[in-house]
């Protein structure tokens, strides 16, 4: 009697990350967890105080909703249930980010991939898919270190993808919780900055940047659409966690963000050559994997392996984590994938992890 949203498998993927990064006897890199080691705990403490000091009845009343978001996954929904009817066909990239498919295949949304290289979605491919799909009603894209991959799209490809938008007349949703965590390259300006039709909705979160349990992401879209998506936020949640809102503003108005996020990256950018390290010193030969300027993930291809998930269960009896792909693809599965988030485990666990990991694939391959 579960409605149609409801997956009828009743797989959870993300379930199953979360309960293995909480094993505290396994090396975990399947969680997208920030390092905790960062969360400015102190200075947070003292914006709280100071909220209730100078602002404590209105941080406890009913707020606006005006499109501050619980955390971006309601920004993810609120879109999908605002734009996404039955049968309407979203374009995503192949892979995408897990949570994404999860929620518009909740409204219904048939799914149509596009290639990816290492300069993210292939602007070619997408027209091409836009072309097939005359049903298009979104294209979903995380253009700043990729979840999964940790690619980035070019400038060049966001400009392009502004200008299919308009040409095609289809929105795109463009989620960017990890631009901010860039320890290499440079900072390459957001899809939303090329748009001058009002066809790109822009989302964003604080829960890399300071802490995730806040919940608190946001969403840049024209003011009609802002509007719309307000309408749906009040009849899910009235408005997000007010108490947070004015916390993280005192917090912003108190302290050095830049500085907070500079530790932030230059941690992540340490720990990502670790892994690299340590993936080029225990995994078998042949085996491809990305080498990200930012953000917390990185994607592994294995040839010779078939089953990424049968394969998880095996490393899990070796106490290490990471996530199969399969969860990532819209369509057909890449065999022999996975994601590996290198921002969570301290240094010294790494290396030990990726040789228990390496040793499992070793086995795998040799099969």
């Amino acid at each position: 009697k579960y409605s149609k949203r409801v997956p009828a498998d009743g797989t959870d993927a993300v379930g199953a990350i979360l309960q293995a990064a909480a094993d505290p006897k396994i090396i975990s890199f399947a969680g997208g967890l920030p390092a905790p080691e960062l969360f400015p705990v102190k200075e947070m403490k003292a914006a709280v105080d100071k909220v209730f000091e100078e602002h404590g009845q209105e941080a406890m009343q009913y707020g606006a909703a005006k499109v501050v978001t619980t955390g971006s996954e309601q920004a993810l929904d609120l879109v999908g249930k605002a734009f996404v009817d039955p049968g309407d066909t979203v374009l995503v990239e192949q892979p995408t980010y897990l949570c994404a498919l999860d929620v518009f295949r909740s409204y219904g949304a048939n799914f149509a991939s596009v290639e990816m290289d290492e300069d993210g979605m292939k602007m070619d491919a997408l027209e091409e898919a836009l072309k097939a799909n005359p049903n298009t009603k979104l294209i979903y894209t995380v253009p700043n270190f990729q979840n999964p991959t940790g690619r980035t799209m070019t400038e060049e490809r966001r400009k392009q993808l502004a200008e299919l938008a308009e040409k095609y007349d289809v929105y795109v949703l463009e989620d960017n919780p990890y631009g901010e965590i860039r320890f290499a390259g440079q900072h390459v300006p957001a899809v939303k900055s090329f748009d001058k039709s009002g066809h790109v909705f822009y989302m964003s979160t604080f829960s890399k940047t300071l802490a995730p349990g806040f919940r608190l992401g946001w969403l840049v879209a024209d003011k009609a659409v802002v509007n719309k998506l307000t309408v749906l936020k009040q009849s899910a949640d009235l408005h997000t966690d007010n108490l947070a809102q004015f916390a993280v503003a005192q917090f912003f108005a108190d302290n050095d963000v830049d500085a907070h996020v500079k530790e932030i990256s230059a941690l992540y950018g340490k720990r990502k050559d670790l892994m690299l390290e340590g993936i080029k010193k225990y995994f078998p030969e042949g085996v491809k994997y990305t080498d990200p300027e930012g953000g917390m993930f990185l994607w592994v291809e294995v040839p010779g392996v078939d089953d990424t998930v049968e394969l998880f269960k095996e490393c899990l009896e070796h106490d290490v984590a990471f996530v199969p792909g399969d969860p990532f693809f819209a369509g057909e599965v890449q065999p022999g994938a996975f994601r590996l988030n290198y921002s969570n485990m301290k240094e010294d666990q790494i290396e030990v992890g990726l040789k228990r990991l390496g040793a499992a694939l070793t086995a795998a391959v040799n099969k």
